[in-house]
């Protein structure tokens, strides 16, 4: 479990998280619902430790294995690896940087590949593919990762109806195999597929959460 506590993040003079608590249970997905800017986004990097609160502790993160998902824009276009490159990279925890891959993780990365509709694309630059295309091959990567903590930033902002429905699987799926689940929208819908609804105003985290809330989850939730 993650324990998060009076946690304030600050940026400058600016605090884009002001004592916020919660806890993020295995085997659960959390939806962190609020406008842009609101600090869903700090709190994930806080959770995936690339982000120091300024006060506050987070427990539970520690020696975990942390498959952290970023917005797409935050990934950038001229890396030199390909999809199927990116999407290995997911291997490297167990593996080393340095061993090759097993049979075992070979076969974990094409089931990915597969699994996110990326498969075709697998020996492309990953800074030539659309914005979806790239956020489905980084959801490859963190399913390839099983890591203890799952952490994903808007991962269907742009989608299909199609791409939409088969990530929604994903997050289910590595709930069911016990890992904690983070997402962050902007998306009413994807809420509803949450066992837990969170909603930062900013920085501020709403006395006014719930698991399955069609308060939290009503269509003033959108993008700012």
């Amino acid at each position: 479990m993650i324990v998060v506590s009076d946690v304030v993040v600050r940026y400058g003079t600016r605090a884009a998280l002001s004592g916020v608590t919660a806890t993020f249970e295995p085997g659960a997905i959390t939806a962190l619902v609020g406008h842009n800017g609101s600090g869903k986004s700090t709190l994930l990097q806080a959770l995936a430790g690339t982000v120091t609160p300024s006060t506050g502790r987070i427990t539970g993160t520690d020696r975990a294995d942390i498959a952290y998902v970023p917005q797409r824009s935050s990934v950038r276009d001229e890396l030199p690896l390909s999809v199927r490159e990116v999407v290995a990279m997911g291997a490297w925890r167990r593996r080393g940087l340095w061993r090759r891959l097993s049979p075992e993780d070979r076969r974990a990365v094409d089931a990915a590949l597969d699994r996110l509709g990326v498969a075709h694309l697998s020996t492309r630059r990953i800074g030539d593919l659309s914005g979806g295309q790239r956020q489905r091959a980084l959801l490859a990567q963190a399913v390839v990762q099983r890591g203890q903590i799952v952490l994903l930033d808007e991962p269907a902002t742009g989608l299909d109806a199609e791409a939409r429905a088969v990530i929604v699987d994903v997050m289910r799926d590595e709930a069911r195999r016990g890992a904690i689940v983070v997402v962050a929208t902007h998306d009413r819908r994807d809420c509803r597929d949450a066992d837990q609804v969170l909603r930062l105003e900013d920085g501020i985290l709403s006395t006014e959460t719930t698991a399955f809330g069609d308060t939290v989850c009503s269509d003033t939730v959108h993008s700012g």
